[in-house]
């Protein structure tokens, strides 16, 4: 026989899972006990022939040795918070989905891409999600239908690609993918609006889209162990930003000096001297078609160039210097080659530095 825990805890199962729950809750606690799940399941229904289970908010069943979970949890319908993390798990169950969660822990077990129920959509009230450290290669397509959530650690997984709809977890204020496989990332996770905090870290991203910049709710972004050689000109525009870490990429380390440039068209040369020169032209001057490729001009972002592109740009770095440590190069477009400048004369006035000092280092 073995001695399990009873009381009353406001405490979260896991420390990186804030628990919605408001006040005191009663819970059963059999972590770190290396029981089975046939030894668990008997425990359970005695338990459960003993007394009612309704008062049981939080179940900590972490630090076993279970290689599937036991029917009787389905038995406590007020079940807030579930750890089953640290065991031996292949698949969490249908009846999991059916409880009235709104925590799940089931990090560092051996969940893989069929370790989720089809029914898993049906869990309307979880709110946090832990399944960092399992098999996973695949984002379950069963998660996109959990619209509650909002806080979502897969961490350590064998990810490859984050879901184009990942835009579907409207209310995510936490994401932590670090530790999987990915090499892009979606301009559609820039729709997450709530989102708070995001860990990239230790993936093979090359590169971030300019849609990162949407995210103005973003306090903390983890990049670190990447292969990033740049981060978009955008990402200036997160004045909420404190928190960017960017150790070992090789934006860090590598300066990228030569840039290759295509010449432009002969109409663009030719719209380009319209621009330059202030030509003055109208509906009964040129075909429509041409009037509105004129207007499409985009200003080069050197402030002492009055030059323009539309096609053809030239891709610069533009590299800021960070306390006489670190130059950061951040990617941006000038319009011809020649309109290459120090760092300083590309940031334009001071006003623009301070922000970007700010918003990249805290």
């Amino acid at each position: 026989m073995f001695n399990g825990y009873y009381g009353s805890t406001s405490e979260s199962s896991d420390s990186d899972a804030p628990i919605d729950d408001g006040s005191s809750v009663k819970t059963m606690d059999l972590n770190y006990l290396l029981l089975d799940g046939d030894t668990i399941q008997k425990h359970l229904v005695d338990m459960c022939d003993r007394s009612r289970p309704d008062g049981i908010d939080t179940m900590l069943l972490n630090h076993n040795a279970m290689l599937s979970l036991p029917p009787a949890i389905n038995r406590f319908q007020h079940l807030r918070v579930l750890d089953i993390s640290n065991n031996r798990l292949t698949q969490v169950p249908e009846f999991v989905a059916r409880l009235p969660l709104t925590t799940l822990v089931a990090k560092n077990n051996l969940i893989d891409d069929d370790g989720f129920p089809k029914e898993f959509g049906c869990a309307v009230h979880l709110k946090v999600l832990n399944i960092s450290g399992n098999r996973l290669s695949h984002f379950p397509q069963q998660l996109l239908s959990v619209t509650t959530l909002e806080y979502l650690y897969m961490g350590s997984n064998n990810l490859v690609e984050i879901p184009k709809d990942i835009n579907k977890l409207i209310r995510l204020k936490f994401l932590c993918l670090g530790g999987n496989h990915l090499s892009d990332v979606p301009v559609t996770l820039g729709m997450l609006d709530n989102l708070k905090a995001l860990n990239l870290s230790d993936n093979s991203l090359e590169s971030l889209p300019p849609a990162i910049a949407n995210l103005k709710h973003l306090k903390s972004l983890m990049l670190h162990k990447n292969r990033l050689r740049t981060l978009p000109i955008e990402i200036i525009s997160l004045k909420c930003l404190t928190e960017l870490s960017l150790r070992d990429n090789p934006l860090v380390v590598r300066f990228v000096s030569d840039m290759t440039h295509n010449p432009p068209s002969l109409l663009e040369l030719s719209a380009r001297s319209v621009k330059i020169n202030n030509v003055q032209y109208g509906e009964r001057d040129l075909p429509y078609n041409l009037i509105e490729y004129l207007s499409s001009a985009h200003h080069c972002v050197n402030p002492k160039c009055k030059g323009v592109f539309f096609d053809d740009r030239v891709e610069h770095i533009k590299f800021v210097d960070f306390c006489g440590k670190y130059r950061i190069p951040l990617l941006q477009y000038l319009c011809s080659s020649k309109c290459i400048v120090n760092h300083r004369n590309i940031l334009g006035d001071s006003t623009d530095s301070n922000m970007m000092r700010k918003v990249l280092l805290g």
